[in-house]
């Protein structure tokens, strides 16, 4: 588990970067928080009744505030700043123009009638990184409202989530807005490793709809290839069998067989070896095309033990199996493999003692300059008055 010591170093990869997060929600505090673990000092401006996040509660933290909002706003600081005053949006651009990196994700046209679009930060601040985060881009559908659920259903990707006779569902978590904030810190990085280069910053755009699109890989490739959209399968794969949730005799597990070998261990472990000479069997093609027949050969010998004992003698015999997890035993067993998956930071004091902020940990590794975890999420407006526009970021155009 990662915990902040008092000793611990505090530089990272991107000591020196100032980030301006003009974002909220999700996709925006997500990408911030990922180069905030690195080093970078992001300020994140916050309307006055701040993150529409701050209010998604319960649930709530030891310290009271919405886990929401703590699960993707750590080692930042919090300014509320109302850019309808004129004090407010002067605070605003003075903090823009001293950035290496500015982030939004208003919808088009709102950065530009505050005086805050990439061109005006440019104007006065050339070597800025400037990334924009829309739902469907700048074009015909900038008018359009970028919520993850809407953006699942009209990219496709709750066609092909659910079961094969039920209605379209849509992922438990907001993925979409996981994988664009993802994108958005490749792009960040890109640019900012130009700028090494040239001195000077660029625009980095990205948006929820492509960023789907991208992520449907092997599905949006048959469906360029032959015409024909896939369809929902469940738990199943299109392309490969068996490789799906299947019952023991307690709860499911899930089978993961990607190869010939891999097949014929599981027939052996089941007690049925013969199942890996049937023609309907023989190889992947037959299996596909068989997928019922085999699924209900191998839940016959499933229902006769537990999850657990399978996935032990599955696992042994080299076939990929595991449980299905909820949240809480999928993070004990990350602990369990030694991953690390919890970061723990003094949340400070409370009525009830002094509270702990415990998030997810970042998932990149670096050797010599590991993520760390150095504040929790902020309370609003925590940093006001903070000389952040004195001191000038140290960004290599500076």
């Amino acid at each position: 588990m990662h915990e902040r010591r008092a000793d611990e170093a505090i530089d990272g990869v991107l000591s020196g970067v100032r980030v301006a997060d003009f974002s909220r929600v999700l996709a925006g505090p997500y990408a911030t928080m990922m180069l905030a673990d690195f080093g970078a000092d992001v300020v994140k401006i916050e309307s006055p009744a701040g993150d529409d996040t701050r209010h998604w509660r319960p649930p709530v933290d030891a310290s009271g505030q919405a886990t929401y909002f703590g699960s993707v706003n750590r080692n930042k600081r919090s300014v509320a700043l109302d850019l309808t005053d004129a004090a407010g949006l002067a605070e605003a651009r003075r903090l823009a123009a001293s950035a290496d990196v500015v982030i939004e994700n208003f919808r088009p046209g709102v950065m530009d009638r505050f005086g805050l679009s990439y061109d005006a930060v440019r104007a006065s601040n050339p070597g800025v990184v400037y990334c924009s985060i829309t739902g469907f881009g700048t074009g015909e559908g900038a008018a359009l409202a970028g919520y993850d659920l809407l953006v699942q259903a009209v990219g496709g990707l709750m066609s092909i989530t659910g079961a094969a006779d039920g209605e379209p569902a849509k992922a438990g978590v907001a993925l979409v807005d996981v994988l664009t904030g993802q994108n958005a810190v490749a792009g960040i990085l890109l640019a900012l490793r130009e700028r090494d280069r040239s001195g000077l910053g660029q625009r980095v755009e990205v948006n929820l709809m492509q960023g789907l699109l991208s992520a449907l890989t092997n599905q949006a490739a048959s469906t360029l290839a032959t015409g024909t959209p896939p369809r929902r399968l469940g738990n199943a794969h299109p392309s490969i069998a068996p490789y799906a949730v299947f019952h023991a005799a307690d709860r499911e597990l899930v089978i993961a067989v990607g190869n010939d070998k891999q097949f014929r261990a599981l027939a052996a472990v089941l007690g049925v070896p013969a199942l890996a000479g049937d023609p309907r069997f023989a190889g992947n093609v037959d299996r596909v095309a068989h997928r019922a027949e085999l699924t209900a050969a191998i839940e016959e010998r499933l229902a006769a033990a537990s999850a657990a004992h399978w996935v032990d003698a599955l696992s042994a015999a080299g076939v990929p199996a595991g449980p299905v997890n909820d949240v809480a035993e999928a993070i004990a067993f990350g602990e369990a493999l030694g991953l690390d998956p919890v970061a723990e930071i003094d949340a400070g004091p409370t009525p009830n003692g002094t509270a702990t902020s415990r998030t997810v940990a970042n998932p990149i590794g670096l050797s010599a300059s590991p993520a760390v975890y150095r504040t929790p999420p902020p309370a609003l407006d925590e940093h006001a008055g903070a000389d952040w526009h004195q001191t000038p970021a140290k960004g290599p155009h500076r």
